[in-house]
């Protein structure tokens, strides 16, 4: 009975320093940016992944994993607070700016700022042909905010993808006598949504238009207050989010103009380089 107690705690010895030698790597655990995360890996190498799982990959889709990483899948906003305790942590750009990262300097791995993820005004279905949507479209598509995306994030850590950029930030279309005294909200994420926001506010002011910015933590609120008309519009988050937050929640946003992307990044936590994995950069 001893020598049989012996063997089961050997064997439990054993699988306990398996388990600590394993990577460790921490991930946002909303579907899409999940997603994001993994494929960054896969790109590079580290993971293989079904390759019917597209933008919605979760841990489960992983077919190849040579390295044993163990996941730990975490909110969005909480990943920077744990990346101290696992080798490497994935996060989304604006949280890393918040917790003082340069995405473009600090990372290890970065997604190439040609990407399906968007950042995107957005608001209810049935008001994106409203005076106040085309008004804010048109201030997030001035001139002035282009270049303040271009020369305050220099390094690429955001990057400026309106297509069609307008001098002075207004659309002909819309009578703006009539918005003057007017207030439209926006929900937005501190870094860099409201920043960029702020541009936009003071071409609005422009017309006594009062451009109210709303700045939330969190992933899923900024969406409700929308849905629910709480708050006109929203700039948060990217295209694929949105979509699968859509299908997921029965919410009916829409999304009217693409601004920048922020391209995802991995850093180091307990590893200060990206030999434990393997990729040579």
């Amino acid at each position: 009975m001893k020598k049989l107690t012996a063997v089961i705690l050997a064997a439990l010895l054993s699988l306990s320093c398996v388990s600590a030698l394993a990577l460790q790597i921490a991930v946002p655990n909303d579907t899409t940016n999940e997603a994001r995360a993994l494929l960054l890996l896969a790109a590079n190498g580290v993971i293989k992944l079904d390759e019917n799982a597209g933008i919605t990959a979760t841990v489960a889709d992983i077919t190849e994993n040579p390295l044993n990483i163990e996941f730990y899948e975490v909110e969005a906003a909480n990943v920077p607070n744990v990346l101290v305790d696992v080798d490497y942590a994935i996060i989304n750009n604006n949280y890393a700016l918040d917790a003082g990262f340069s995405p473009a300097k600090d990372s290890l791995l970065i997604e190439n700022a040609e990407s399906p993820y968007v950042n995107v005004l957005s608001v209810k279905e049935g008001n994106e042909e409203t005076p106040e949507a085309k008004a804010l479209a048109a201030a997030l598509s001035s001139k002035a905010v282009a270049d303040f995306i271009t020369s305050t994030w220099a390094d690429g850590s955001v990057v400026c993808v309106i297509e069609n950029v307008d001098e002075d930030g207004y659309d002909d279309s819309v009578d703006y006598d009539a918005l003057a005294g007017k207030t439209i909200s926006v929900a937005a994420s501190p870094t860099p949504h409201a920043q960029v926001l702020a541009v936009a506010k003071d071409i609005l002011a422009a017309k006594n238009i009062t451009l109210d910015i709303i700045e939330f933590a969190d992933y899923v609120q900024p969406n409700l207050v929308v849905d629910a008309g709480e708050v006109f519009a929203n700039y948060f988050a990217h295209i694929p989010y949105q979509q699968n937050f859509n299908e997921e929640n029965g919410t009916h946003l829409v999304n009217i103009l693409g601004i920048h992307v922020e391209p995802m990044a991995l850093y180091g936590g307990k590893q200060a380089d990206l030999n434990a994995l393997g990729v040579n950069k």
